[in-house]
């Protein structure tokens, strides 16, 4: 599908990661989120543990939020860090389908998202 212009980057208020694990993988999760706390105090929002599914999230979750100028240096930390978990990055447009679909990005393996849960617009 052709878009008539770009979109406005300036639309993105934060970001969101979302760090997935179960119950073999809780502890490789606990120990990212030790040192992005650690490394980002202060700079960015941690959410709490969701051991089961929520939201659009089919799996065990917990949530990092961030202000966009930290995308430079906390992605890159979670890409490097990750240690196999399978984490989303997206933004938060005002748009939460299309950030957790077509604007969002994965990090190891993809996972289906409940999109009837979220809207078009927010």
């Amino acid at each position: 599908m052709m878009q008539a212009a770009p979109k406005d980057v300036g639309a993105i208020k934060d970001y969101h990661v979302h760090v997935y694990y179960d119950p073999s993988t809780k502890e490789r999760a606990a120990l990212l989120r030790q040192w992005v706390e650690e490394r980002f105090a202060g700079q960015m929002r941690m959410g709490s543990w969701h051991d089961e599914e929520v939201g659009p999230h089919v799996q065990a979750m917990y949530q990092i939020a961030f202000a966009p100028d930290l995308f430079p240096t906390l992605v890159p930390f979670i890409m490097m860090n990750r240690m196999g978990l399978t984490v989303l990055v997206h933004p938060q447009s005002g748009r939460p389908r299309d950030d957790h679909t077509v604007n969002a990005m994965w990090l190891g393996e993809v996972l289906a998202v409940k999109t009837e849960v979220l809207r078009e617009a927010g």
